[in-house]
């Protein structure tokens, strides 16, 4: 989808829905979105650096806007609006990846899962530390993010109904990894099934995964140039 049509899109749908999107979110993780925030916030830095504060500790990722532009924009205007706050990291798998992006808010989360990104080539490896967008296929990155506990080089050129690799967007640095490599991982042998996180948000995780860590909120630390 090109950016100008995703934009008027975007604009069109949160100003149908956004009434009722208030009422759902209220109390929810962090300020819900304004139509024309998302149409105005242009492009991304070339690179950025974003505090991911989670209940395990502070995480930094550096995100370049060369690797992926689409991506990279994308994670620009959410992190801004702290999108993720509350979310949690729904997938722990101990030398594979932790994943997480669902805001906890079904209503919120709706909103984006009809606007998926446009797909981009992978131009950098899925190595330890590496952050990318997951995705099912064609056109399927929206919002979920996932971290390479190890280096996933398959990842790079992996086939997913017709699409080759997930292109990553930043990384982190070991002493943030060192963080995310305490995550709440017991859940793996019967993770959170995605289906029911989008139908049923947080609740439903703190009723049947209630020891999942979370993420308290995410902030600009810094850009260039």
């Amino acid at each position: 989808m090109a950016r100008t049509s995703a934009s008027r899109a975007l604009v069109a749908l949160l100003a149908a829905v956004l009434p009722a999107v208030v009422s759902a979110c209220a109390g929810g993780p962090g300020p819900l979105m304004e139509p024309s925030s998302a149409a105005t916030s242009g492009p991304a830095p070339d690179s950025f650096r974003v505090l991911v504060e989670t209940s395990e500790g502070p995480v930094p990722i550096t995100f370049h806007r060369g690797w992926a532009p689409e991506g990279v924009d994308r994670v620009w205007h959410l992190a801004r609006h702290d999108y993720w706050a509350g979310a949690r990291f729904y997938r722990v798998e101990e030398g594979f990846v932790a994943q997480w992006g669902f805001s906890g808010e079904p209503a919120r989360d709706s909103l984006w899962r009809t606007l998926p990104l446009a797909d981009e080539p992978v131009v950098e490896e899925n190595r330890r530390g590496v952050v990318s967008f997951a995705r099912g296929g064609p056109e399927s990155r929206s919002y979920t993010l996932f971290v390479n506990y190890t280096d996933n080089l398959r990842l790079d050129t992996v086939v997913v109904q017709g699409i080759a690799g997930y292109p990553p967007l930043g990384i982190i640095d070991e002493e943030g990894m060192a963080v995310l490599d305490g995550l709440y991982r017991a859940y793996a042998d019967d993770p959170p099934l995605q289906d029911s996180i989008r139908v049923h948000g947080n609740d439903y995780l703190r009723r049947h995964y209630p020891q999942l860590d979370s993420i308290v909120g995410t902030e600009v630390l810094e850009t260039w140039p």
